[in-house]
């Protein structure tokens, strides 16, 4: 369904963020992307959806190819891709509803959601996924009122509510607790397997990419460098995508440095978040910027 072929990334720095990526997935995959910092897991996801330009290769989403789209025909083709954010990307000052309801900026346009001139189908289907998703109760509760795990379940029901036949997925469980993340995931996974949905998720978490994804890709440096099963993921195929560690004792609690890069990384993606989402409105709009 979704074929990469010799994808990849050059920055006007000379960086280069991905090298030759060759990938296929089918429908209804789930597939996990892991790998260090900086491995090129998020600039290949949106290197699919045209957040990020590729300066070569081929991406192609069933019979489209992707690279040659520009305008109309890009909007057109970004309403059969959902996305979903590791920082939520939500508007803090909407209605979870009005929140869920922003998924049909692709068919109806910046100034009619604005407006909230949403067509009753699509009204009667946020209804749907909110209840799927377990929000019924929240609907009208302003956005900046919710749990970390709430506000991720309202912007799956938002990239569902596109109708899309692919999901690309940034870290959706990097600012939840063990508990919320294994909830989440096991949600997308489901949705997944009720609407035969493709998913690219990227996750730093190797044991919930084990538990809930039929295929793990580890990237090193902008490659691929494993491409299996979960069960295919030994100690020493973990030491060639991270670096030497031991791989099988329990992990030791992250000391205050760590917790402040932590919330480095996090304030990141939440500022690239954003810069999405708006980029995806304008493109939504018509517009191309």
């Amino acid at each position: 369904m979704l074929t990469l072929t010799d994808v990849g990334k050059r920055y006007p720095t000379g960086d280069r963020a991905l090298t030759d990526i060759q990938l296929t997935l089918p429908k209804g995959q789930v597939m996990a992307l892991i790998g260090p910092s900086g491995a090129g897991k998020s600039t290949l996801i949106r290197c699919v959806n045209r957040l990020v330009e590729p300066t070569q290769g081929s991406i192609r989403l069933e019979d489209i190819e992707l690279t040659k789209l520009s305008g109309n025909r890009l909007r057109h083709a970004r309403r059969s891709m959902g996305m979903i954010f590791q920082e939520y990307a939500l508007v803090d000052r909407l209605t979870v509803m009005e929140n869920v309801l922003s998924g049909q900026l692709g068919y109806v346009g910046f100034w009619r959601s604005f407006l909230r001139r949403y067509p009753q189908d699509a009204v009667a289907e946020a209804f749907r996924l909110l209840e799927r998703v377990g929000l019924p109760h929240a609907i009208d509760k302003r956005a900046d009122a919710l749990s970390g795990g709430q506000r991720q379940r309202v912007g799956i029901a938002r990239a569902l509510l596109q109708s899309p036949k692919l999901l690309l997925v940034d870290e959706p469980t990097a600012s939840l607790d063990p508990k919320t993340s294994r909830q989440i995931m096991r949600l997308i996974r489901e949705l997944c397997a009720e609407r035969e949905l493709a998913a690219i998720i990227n996750i730093h978490d190797v044991a919930l990419a084990r538990q809930f994804a039929d295929r793990i890709v580890g990237l090193r440096a902008g490659e691929i460098v494993f491409d299996g099963q979960p069960s295919e993921l030994t100690s020493e195929i973990l030491t060639t995508i991270y670096g030497e560690e031991d791989w099988d004792t329990t992990p030791e609690p992250a000391d205050d440095e760590e917790t402040d890069e932590q919330e480095k990384e996090r304030e990141a993606h939440r500022y690239q978040s954003g810069r999405d989402l708006r980029r995806l409105a304008s493109l939504a709009d018509g517009g191309v910027r």
